[in-house]
């Protein structure tokens, strides 16, 4: 595809500044990376072929009466059934044989353990000594981070975390940036009691506590991904309003604006085909440090107890464990890299973007 001059330009300033081009570059990737975590991180094995038949455990589950037993669901982590289909076909396990809720019963201390990395068959049925054909008892599926105090692998909470704190973050950021430009276009373009109404009104939706609201809520019923989703976004949606007013304000008596209105285009499509345009470019240069405060804010609500449901992986929650472990300090050092490197990139890349969409900005 044929780029403008207009937006080669801004491609060529957004790579010249390699920084923020790379960590682009390295968020798009682990984001897509992670993207494909239950072929990553899973208990379940990623294809399976018992007696000819090519199975999907990662995808559906099966009952343990394929396999000759009698639960409802196969634990593929059960050395019976792992004999039973090897010995009628095969298993192909993802690189890591642990989900974010799989306890590792087999762990050599009491949880949390500390990180242990690949070994040979020989030294890890050495280490696991309770079952020579444990699962554990296979060269390299260790804990490469440890354990946290459930016994969960940590790696694959982190996996599984950034998976979903990015989502979120993602979601959260389209919304809101929608609401509020919306807002602030309507503001600027009408002006006049509509715009004074509205900073009434936002002086005093910005003023209510979110974080009192969701500690309420909290007590009421338990937050899911959806309802966290839902009640961010009412009080998120302000952070681009008046910077979008601002433009409205600016543009709406420009030149082209009156010609439009002259020649007898409705207010929407002055809004949505000559003035958002312009207002969008904008924004756009903010849209990185918005995902980045997202992000945070579920980390934060997740480390106070306030977020996603118990049990879901989160990097937040693994903070607070690192802070209630003082003496697993790898809890603690995962999290905090992981949030700082996250932060940092998506920080490097907003810087990227806003050079890109500087039209004053020169090539050095």
């Amino acid at each position: 595809m044929q780029l403008s001059p207009l937006n080669r330009r801004r491609w060529d300033l957004f790579k010249a500044n390699r920084r923020g081009y790379w960590a682009s570059v390295i968020f798009f990737v682990l984001f897509v990376l992670s993207l494909f975590a239950p072929l990553i991180a899973n208990d379940h094995p990623v294809l399976v072929s018992y007696k000819g038949e090519l199975l999907f455990p990662t995808f559906r589950d099966y009952p343990e009466s394929k396999f000759g037993g009698f639960l409802a669901i196969t634990d593929f982590r059960d050395p019976v059934n792992q004999e039973e289909i090897e010995a009628n076909g095969w298993i192909l396990w993802p690189p890591l044989r642990y989900s974010y809720n799989t306890v590792n019963t087999e762990i050599p201390s009491p949880a949390p353990s500390p990180p242990a990395f690949s070994l040979t068959r020989d030294q890890a049925c050495a280490k696991y000594p309770l079952a020579a054909k444990d699962p554990n008892c296979v060269a390299g599926n260790m804990n490469w981070l440890g354990t946290d105090d459930q016994g969960r692998d940590v790696v694959a909470r982190v996996i599984y975390g950034f998976r979903i704190s990015v989502v979120f973050g993602l979601i959260l950021t389209l919304l809101s940036s929608i609401i509020g430009m919306a807002a602030g276009a309507v503001q600027g373009y009408f002006g006049g009691w509509t715009d004074l109404l509205f900073q009434r009104f936002l002086d005093i939706w910005t003023s209510m506590p979110t974080l009192y609201l969701l500690i309420i809520l909290g007590a009421v019923i338990t937050p899911t991904f959806w309802i966290l989703l839902g009640v961010l976004v009412l009080f998120s949606w302000t952070g681009l309003v008046g910077l979008v007013r601002a433009e409205f304000l600016r543009a709406r008596n420009f030149e082209y604006v009156r010609a439009a209105k002259a020649l007898g285009l409705s207010n929407a499509k002055i809004i949505f085909k000559h003035l958002l345009p312009n207002a969008i470019v904008s924004t756009i240069t903010f849209m990185p440090f918005i995902l980045s405060g997202s992000v945070t804010t579920l980390t934060s609500l997740d480390y106070l107890g306030f977020g996603l449901p118990a049990g879901s992986a989160s990097l937040g929650e693994l903070i607070a464990q690192g802070k209630n472990n003082l003496q697993a300090p790898w809890l603690g050092i995962t999290g905090f890299c992981v949030i700082s490197i996250m932060m940092s990139l998506l920080v490097f890349s907003g810087e990227a973007v806003r050079d890109a969409l500087d039209p004053r900005k020169t090539f050095t």
